[in-house]
């Protein structure tokens, strides 16, 4: 064989070489979500991908096989092609005794770097460019291939097989698609400006609801307004002013003993009607549903659509009432409208470096506005004054203060026990870890 029929030849090897390259990468790389996207639009090449990934082990092993076959018989015809010219050409600069092995070696570096470069290198960063438009194309040939050597591939792939099988390996492809996986498509969605920012931010908000509590989004038992049913006409009518609700909870003596709710459409009618407002006096009560405080906002919602609601009452494990929810408290949840009202009536920025913080605000809010992870301990408190609590071991005081996550929370004002208002500090050079002072 001449030698331009040689260099012919590794030509075509490392064409060869490169196929079996952008075949195994691109159909690796190719998302299986996009895939079926186009196969429903029509494209039998997606349609062909999506079976080879179902079934990779034969896929796998005629690749195998083809890189490290086509590598072998290059190495050996490289060797062959350009060991004796680089002898001719070296012979008047190396000792004789030295030319074959330095001839030998450069033949050996050039044959590898031509098929790491054109073989590899540039076919599997092509691959990994634009994988399912490569993987659709080169589909068809190797299921053509995988049929032709189908014994040959059995032999093989039934080994490996095996192997697994005795090793205890699983060997079949999880496609289970976490939350976390889908938070990341939608966050490279938008840094591609495929999606727009408030889209983003509600998509990340629904798969917020299933982590985030009820206490986290409801109105806190402080804040909540009720009725009583020995209640005077006078002071329902002060109420109904001052916080003109939709509902308002009725309770026996107490907001913990509660009998239903009353809707401020009925007791307009009452007013029109010339009917007195009094919950003696024949009151259209209606029936509140109870929630415990350890669900989620997902499973509030689910709860409200079973019982064709949107007002509910959330209990704690101790039978007290720790607030109220209904179901435009989630639906501000989940479009973020809950987070801006947050910033702007319970975290009040002084400046570049602190914050100013009502005890009541829910923890996740806080811990968002300040982009920080409470390491997992959110399973503990809900609120910004049970993290003190939590992370101090005791009923905070005036001056108390938690080093957390670069940050200082120092408590400013106690009622009663309870903690009014924080001043949160960033730290300079703080580290992350946490430490308290009493």
């Amino acid at each position: 064989m001449g030698f331009t029929q040689q260099i012919l030849l590794i030509v075509l090897l490392v064409g060869i070489s490169a196929f079996f390259s952008v075949s195994e990468i691109s159909v690796a790389a190719s998302r299986k979500s996009r895939l079926a996207v186009l196969a429903e639009s029509g494209d039998e090449g997606a349609a062909r991908v999506l079976a080879l990934q179902a079934r990779p082990g034969p896929f796998f092993t005629l690749v195998q096989i083809g890189l490290n076959g086509v590598a072998i018989m290059g190495g050996i015809v490289g060797e062959g092609a350009f060991s004796p010219w680089l002898t001719e050409f070296l012979g008047p600069m190396l000792p004789e005794a030295y030319l074959d092995s330095v001839a030998f070696t450069l033949s050996f570096v050039l044959v590898t770097s031509l098929f790491i470069l054109f073989a590899d290198l540039m076919p599997k960063r092509l691959s990994m460019a634009s994988p399912e438009r490569l993987a659709s194309a080169i589909a068809g040939p190797m299921i053509l291939l995988i049929r032709w050597l189908q014994p040959l591939l059995w032999l093989y792939n039934g080994a490996a097989d095996l192997l697994f099988r005795l090793l205890g390996v699983p060997t079949a492809r999880n496609d289970t698609v976490t939350p976390d996986e889908i938070i990341a498509v939608v966050e490279a969605g938008a840094q591609a400006g495929v999606l727009a920012e408030q889209e983003h931010a509600m998509i990340e908000n629904v798969f917020g609801l299933e982590v985030r509590s009820a206490p986290s989004a409801m109105t806190l038992r402080e804040s909540v307004v009720f009725f009583t049913l020995e209640e005077s006409e006078e002071s329902i009518r002060q109420k109904i002013t001052s916080r003109p609700f939709n509902r308002f909870p009725v309770c026996d003596g107490s907001i913990d003993h509660v009998v239903g709710y009353v809707d401020a459409k009925d007791l307009l009618n009452r007013v029109l009607a010339g009917q007195s407002l009094s919950m003696k006096a024949d009151a259209p009560i209606n029936p509140l549903l109870a929630l415990p405080d350890s669900l989620t906002l997902s499973e509030v919602l689910e709860r409200l659509r079973e019982a064709r609601d949107d007002f509910a009452v959330i209990i704690n494990e101790y039978a007290l009432v720790v607030g109220v929810i209904t179901l435009n408290d989630i639906i501000r949840a989940l479009v973020g409208d809950d987070v801006e009202q947050v910033q702007e009536e319970q975290i009040l920025r002084r400046d570049d470096n602190s914050w100013l913080v009502d005890g009541a605000t829910a923890a996740a809010d806080l811990m968002r506005v300040l982009d920080i992870d409470d390491g997992g301990g959110s399973e503990h408190y809900e609120t910004v004054a049970g993290f003190m609590m939590y992370h101090l071991r005791k009923i905070p005081r005036r001056t108390d203060r938690v080093d957390f996550a670069g940050y200082r929370f120092e408590v400013l004002d106690v009622d009663n026990h309870r903690i009014d208002q924080l001043l949160v500090s960033r730290l300079d050079g703080a580290t992350g870890e946490i430490s308290g002072e009493g």
